[in-house]
């Protein structure tokens, strides 16, 4: 019964989506950044939901491309709402990032594509991670908006 009410969704890329939201969203969340681990999860499974039930839509006037393009215009709105202006500073602009590429790996996912997931997950956390190190190591970098 239950696999009938997850059909056409596939429980191997549903766990690849909630584990790729978790690993973005437990660096953001140790960092004390917005969008962490429950709002990384849920925007990656989202996305990924959005693409496999498209994908599983069969007809002349389907379009899988037109969804994945419906996420991007939508995920920009949630991402604009993560930022905000501090003066002459904006804030949040990395965070609004992290949130269209969770989207982008969870569409990846709807793609059956598991394998450029997982690796554009890695990516984006060695990339957060190594740029705050090289940041914190190079003290020049931290000049503009990443002052301490």
């Amino acid at each position: 019964m239950i696999n009938e009410l997850i059909s056409p969704l596939n429980t191997t890329a549903i766990g690849t989506a909630i584990l790729c939201g978790f690993v973005v969203g437990i660096e953001r969340q140790i960092f004390g950044k917005p969008a962490g681990i429950r709002t990384s999860i849920l925007i990656c499974l989202g996305a990924y939901c959005f693409v496999a039930l498209s994908s599983s839509l069969v007809g002349d006037s389907t379009d899988t491309s037109r969804v994945v393009g419906q996420i991007v215009t939508g995920i920009g709105f949630l991402g604009a709402g993560i930022m905000f202006n501090n003066g002459e500073i904006v804030q949040g602009i990395t965070s609004a990032s992290v949130v269209w590429i969770i989207s982008a790996i969870g569409c990846l996912i709807g793609f059956d594509n598991y394998g450029a997931a997982i690796f554009i997950t890695i990516l984006t956390v060695l990339i957060l991670i190594g740029i705050s190190f090289l940041e914190h190591r190079f003290k020049k970098l931290n000049k503009g908006t990443h002052k301490e």
